[in-house]
């Protein structure tokens, strides 16, 4: 029996937040707000591809504005979410930058040029009166800089597909996500049936993560998918919770365990 103390919890998170893609989530969010309080997690672009900065969409970041008011977290997704570095000169780095991703934005940056990318960040948060605590890397790759520099920086939290790290000492928390490769009809096959696995395999986890992207909207088969595995989630008793709260909680529950 679980206990009270302690419930296992779910994390909502949409990845790739921004004006572009804002279409693609709006359904699903709505579909999301009709089943109650379910609050989520928002990994926010400020200048996605380089295209529609935020400061150019107030409508868009009035609408942040009202989900942080209802209770949900808005994050750093990086800060265009696009790999505009040089190009790579070793074979594991090009498989990385160009075949596994080529959004993978701090994937090879120094700790200057990812210092700057995150204040920068940090300060969109600022002007507009988000509260901030995560930072999330695009495609969850970061360089041994931008570790060096999210030391430096006032963030309490950053993750990877099944870890989420405080910071600035990046102390390790289990917490396994499900993530879906929505691009083709076989990726989507491949996913369902991967994500099914790790679900049975993860039901006594104390969280799980569902990891949600644009393109995962796009199609009936995966947006389903999501929705009714969060439902699934919650009718087991999952208490769905933003990545910063639970991360609170968690931290309370091993300080009195201390």
């Amino acid at each position: 029996m679980v206990e009270p103390m302690n419930p296992r919890s779910l994390l909502l998170v949409l990845h790739d937040v921004a004006p572009q893609t804002w279409a693609d989530y709006q359904p699903f969010v709505e579909a999301v707000d009709a089943l109650g309080d379910v609050p989520m997690t928002w990994l926010v672009v400020p200048d996605f591809h380089k295209h529609n900065a935020l400061e150019a969409h107030p409508g868009f970041r009035r609408m942040l504005s009202g989900r942080v008011e209802r209770g949900d977290e808005l994050a750093l997704h990086g800060y265009f979410h696009c790999d505009d570095s040089p190009s790579a000169t070793t074979p594991r780095d090009w498989f990385m930058r160009r075949v596994y991703t080529h959004e993978g934005e701090f994937y090879s940056l120094s700790r200057e040029a990812a210092l700057a990318r995150l204040r920068a960040g940090i300060e969109v948060f600022h002007r507009y009166h988000w509260p901030l605590q995560g930072f999330v890397a695009p495609a969850w790759l970061m360089s041994e800089g931008t570790r060096q520099a999210l030391r430096q920086l006032p963030l309490s939290y950053t993750s990877d597909p099944q870890h989420l790290y405080r910071l600035p000492d990046f102390t390790a928390i289990d917490a396994p996500g499900l993530v879906w490769s929505a691009r083709s009809a076989w990726r989507r096959g491949l996913s369902k049936l991967l994500s099914d696995r790790r679900e049975q395999r993860w039901q006594q986890a104390p969280v799980i993560r569902l990891g949600l992207h644009p393109v995962d909207m796009r199609y009936g088969f995966s947006r389903d998918y999501w929705l009714q595995t969060l439902k699934r989630l919650l009718d087991e008793g999952r208490v769905p919770m933003t990545k910063a709260n639970w991360l609170t909680l968690h931290h309370d529950r091993i300080g009195r365990a201390a």
